[in-house]
C-alpha cells in the first residue's frame, strides 16, 4: 500500500527515535546481481508488502542489496519494460536469490524459511503452522490488496479514505477475534512469525488512513511489541534507501 501524503504520528514517533543498530543492509542501485552474490530485493520504501520481506531478509541476518522502484515517479517505474521483464505483475517486492527470481512476498518469506531456516518463521506444529499461514494470508490477501494503491486509484480521490477504512476495518475485525485465541506477545505465541511480518506493515496503513484502533486492543498490543525489536525498526519504511528526505529518520 503506497497511498498517503504522510506518516501519521505514530510513524514520526518511531522515526525520531535514535537508534544504534549491529548490522544494515547494505544498498545497491545496480541492476543485475552483482559479483559478490548478494540478494537483490527491488523494493519500495513504503509498499508493505515490501517491507514483510524486508523484515524476513533482517529477522535472519541476511546481506542483501536493495534496488528502489518508484510507485508513483515517472507514472510509476514498475510499468517500465525493464520491469515487467522481472515481473510481469508489475509489483513490487521481487527478490533475486540463488539464480532465481522470486516475487509476492509470501512466497518469498516462504522461500527464505525453507532455504535459510533461522529463525524459523513457521512453527514445527502443524496446527501452529497452519494457523500463521492463515493470518498472514488474511491480511496478505483479504485486507491490504483492497486498499492498495492502484485499487485507491480506481476508487477516486474523494472516495479513498472512507473506501480505506472500511476494507481495513472489516479485516481487522476478523484478524482480532482470531488474534483473541492465537496471541500470546505476538501473532502465534510468544515467537516471532510470518504473520507478525504481516501485521506490522498492515497497521502501519490503517494508521495512515486514520483507522480507530482502539478498537482492536490485541492487534495494537502485538503491533507494539514488534516495533521494539530491531528487524522491524531497521526495515521501517523511514530508514529505506529511497525514504524521502521529508519521511526520513
Amino acid at each position: 500500500m503506497q497511498a498517503g501524503k504522510g506518516p501519521s504520528p505514530a510513524v514520526l514517533q518511531l522515526c525520531e527515535r535514535e537508534h544504534t543498530y549491529l548490522r544494515r543492509p547494505r544498498v545497491s542501485h545496480h541492476s543485475t546481481m552483482t559479483e559478490s552474490g548478494k540478494p537483490i530485493l527491488y523494493s519500495y520504501f513504503r509498499s508493505s508488502c515490501s517491507w514483510r520481506v524486508r523484515i524476513a531478509l533482517a529477522l535472519k541476518s541476511i546481506d542483501y542489496e536493495t534496488i528502489p522502484v518508484n510507485l508513483i515517479k515517472d507514472g510509476g517505474q514498475q510499468f517500465s519494460e525493464e520491469f515487467q521483464a522481472l515481473n510481469p505483475m508489475k509489483q513490487v517486492p521481487a527478490l533475486k536469490i540463488d539464480g532465481i527470481t522470486i516475487c509476492q512476498s509470501l512466497a518469498i518469506i516462504e522461500y527464505l524459511e525453507e532455504t535459510r531456516p533461522t529463525p524459523r518463521l513457521l512453527p514445527r506444529d502443524p496446527k501452529k503452522r497452519a494457523s500463521v499461514r492463515m493470518i498472514s494470508d488474511l491480511i496478505a490477501g483479504g485486507i491490504q490488496p483492497l486498499q492498495n494503491l492502484s485499487v485507491l486509484k480506481e476508487v477516486g480521490q474523494e472516495k479513498q479514505l472512507a473506501w480505506a477504512q472500511k476494507t481495513i476495518s472489516s479485516g481487522f475485525n476478523a484478524l482480532e477475534q482470531i488474534l483473541q485465541s492465537t496471541a500470546g506477545k505476538y501473532c502465534m505465541g510468544d515467537e516471532v512469525s510470518m504473520a507478525d511480518l504481516c501485521l506490522v506493515p498492515q497497521v502501519a496503513n490503517a494508521e495512515r488512513f486514520k483507522v480507530d484502533l482502539t478498537l482492536y486492543p490485541t492487534i495494537s498490543h502485538i503491533n507494539k511489541s514488534l516495533l521494539a525489536l530491531e528487524a522491524f525498526q531497521v526495515s521501517h519504511p523511514c530508514r529505506q534507501p529511497d525514504t524521502p528526505p521529508e519521511l526520513r529518520a
